[in-house]
């Protein structure tokens, strides 16, 4: 489209504008969204302790061979784990 029809009819410009922004607010009041969305991932959570040892002890020594165990299950989609002060956190997801 050409500008000099904008330019020469401005009341036909404005009303087009207008009627984009009131069919524009309109659907967007029409918009399904939730909030929180429902969504279940099966998760398992393991915590370990071992007082007094070290985030790399309890790293090498409880996270790493629970891992190792852990991957023979089948279907797991990701594994994380965080090793802290005397605890291990490892969470599997499913």
């Amino acid at each position: 489209m050409s500008p000099a029809l904008f330019i020469r009819r401005p009341v036909l410009t404005t009303l087009l504008m207008a009627a984009i922004v009131i069919f524009g607010l309109m659907a967007y009041q029409r918009l399904p969204v939730n909030d929180l969305p429902n969504v279940d991932f099966p998760t398992l959570q393991v915590s370990a302790q071992l007082p007094g040892a070290s985030p790399e002890t309890m790293a090498s020594a409880v996270a790493t061979p629970l891992e190792r165990q852990f991957t023979t299950i089948a279907g797991i989609d990701s594994m994380t784990s965080t090793s802290a002060l005397g605890v291990t956190q490892i969470t599997i997801q499913f």
